[in-house]
């Protein structure tokens, strides 16, 4: 790295104020899942793993997702959960791991919804959450038949008493979440996920309350952010993730225009949302023709939140790619700083550059040499 080049990344390093939270700069752990939980309870190797990459100066860590307080919420034994006395010691331990290295932290609350393999792991015998009992169309997708063929296995769709309950399991994880030290709350509606489901148009069916146009299908994660804003207060910070694609099929899209866009982010952001993080493989690539505006920069001109972007910082290939051939570290962040620098974003979600060298933010800051990638630092907690 040039000095030229390092001077120019000083954006990247600006303080941030959210709410009551400051951060010290515009670098964010991206969330990515991890499973090693045994039991849903976080251990010693789990504190070390996230305290790690707050000495390493990350700015803000989003964990991996973590199950909310409810049956259905996620499948393995090994994902963490947000509630039991045990999981909660075991998130303290976190949290003071990472507030002791200058860290701040917010856990990625999770509800697979129709994700949930069947027979599988914690409450095997549950059915998934879906909107309208479907999985979805499959398109262009990385999931393997068999296990396409176990997801699409139709269930009854939500009842009344059944969304009800899935509510109140958000709100009661972020309430043990606050108990647990966490600065905030992350919400996962991206990728398929239940939220996320009641967002696409193809998985919501509904003719109540709870379905109708791209609109009216934002019932269901407004009234989830409202019921987690009302048990941590005003102040206190909410990222939701949002994506256009789902597992079901990388192509799929929820908004083809920006005017629909901000029609359904508008809603969520007027719920209690403070920053949107919008999950793209590749930051760099514009949301809609016409414009060069990311999924992020979208989001902040239409709704005027904070905004996290996120894909293949740091490396030449995007996840899914990189999960099968391995990649190549590179200093791709000039063009991250001059979207920060128009105001198009305000976050950079880093994801396996930070999973492969838990030093990289502070790597990038003083100008040392980064580590080369590994393809087995996604396999490991390190």
């Amino acid at each position: 790295m040039t000095e030229a080049t390092h001077a120019n990344l000083a954006p990247l390093f600006r303080p941030l104020t959210v709410g009551r939270l400051t951060l010290a700069n515009r670098i964010v752990m991206a969330p990515m899942t991890r499973e090693f939980s045994p039991g849903g309870v976080p251990g010693e190797d789990v504190a070390a793993y996230y305290g790690r990459r707050a000495e390493g100066e990350a700015g803000l860590i989003v964990t991996e997702g973590v199950g909310i307080d409810h049956p259905a919420a996620v499948d393995k034994d090994s994902i963490p959960v947000l509630y039991g006395d045990r999981a909660l010691a075991g998130w303290r331990r976190v949290t003071d791991a990472v507030h002791a290295a200058g860290g701040r932290i917010f856990p990625q609350l999770w509800h697979q919804g129709v994700m949930k393999e069947p027979g599988v792991g914690r409450n095997a015998a549950t059915p998934s959450c879906r909107p309208s009992g479907i999985w979805g169309p499959r398109g262009m997708t990385a999931l393997d038949d068999g296990l396409i063929a176990r997801l699409c296995e139709p269930t009854e769709p939500m009842t009344e008493s059944e969304i009800a309950d899935v509510i109140a399991g958000y709100a009661r994880s972020a309430t043990n979440a606050m108990a647990a030290g966490f600065d905030g709350i992350a919400i996962h509606g991206a990728h398929g996920y239940l939220p996320d489901t009641f967002l696409w148009g193809e998985t919501n069916r509904r003719t109540d309350r709870w379905g109708g146009d791209h609109v009216e299908r934002t019932r269901f994660v407004v009234e989830l952010v409202r019921a987690i804003r009302a048990v941590i207060g005003p102040d206190t910070p909410i990222l939701y993730r949002f994506s256009q694609w789902k597992q079901q099929d990388f192509k799929a899209r929820l908004a083809d225009t920006p005017q629909q866009l901000g029609e359904m982010l508008g809603p969520i952001a007027d719920a209690g949302v403070d920053i949107f993080d919008a999950s793209t493989r590749y930051f760099d690539t514009p949301a809609f023709p016409d414009s060069p505006l990311n999924l992020a920069g979208w989001a902040r001109k239409l709704t005027g939140k904070l905004a996290m972007t996120v894909g293949g910082v740091g490396l030449d290939k995007g996840m899914y790619d990189t999960v099968k051939a391995g990649g190549q570290t590179t200093l791709n962040l000039e063009p991250l700083v001059a979207r920060l620098e128009a105001g198009e974003v305000d976050l950079v979600g880093v994801g396996r550059s930070i999973l492969n060298d838990p030093a990289w933010a502070r790597k990038v800051r003083t100008g040392e040499k980064l580590s080369p990638f590994d393809r087995a630092s996604l396999e490991r907690l390190t």
